[in-house]
């Protein structure tokens, strides 16, 4: 089950956070950002960390009730998504996130790039292609 979708800039600002369960457990608006910063950070310093020097940083944070993806772009913006601890494979919910986010929100003439996503279809195709993951 996918419980939570952040979306990051590549400054390590939450420009998207979205929750797919109705279950989950509200967190403010402060705390949302403070979340996207810290994990941000934490990505940065794991990827300093790897003793080979080839690590990407922290692609995955399993905890006892969830697990954390991380994807990151090329161009350094990251997808959070959060899901139950059975999920196993999200690699491909994760590309058509990004999919979906190329198509409605960065060819979006009236999108300010690193500014909070404010795109109604990118809403209603994310949703659409959750549930599909289910």
């Amino acid at each position: 089950m996918i419980l939570s979708l952040y979306i990051i800039n590549k400054a390590g600002g939450l420009v998207y956070q979205r929750d797919f369960n109705e279950g989950l457990q509200r967190l403010s608006s402060n705390d949302y950002l403070i979340l996207a910063g810290t994990f941000h950070s934490i990505h940065a310093i794991t990827s300093r960390i790897s003793p080979t020097g080839n690590s990407d940083g922290l692609d995955l944070l399993e905890a006892d009730g969830f697990k954390l993806h991380c994807f990151q772009t090329v161009t350094g913006t990251k997808f959070l998504l959060v899901t139950d601890p059975s999920h196993h494979s999200v690699d491909g919910i994760l590309r058509k996130i990004y999919n979906l986010y190329s198509d409605y929100v960065m060819k979006n003439p009236f999108y300010t790039p690193e500014m909070p996503i404010r795109v109604e279809l990118f809403d209603q195709n994310l949703i659409r292609a959750v549930h599909t993951a289910l």
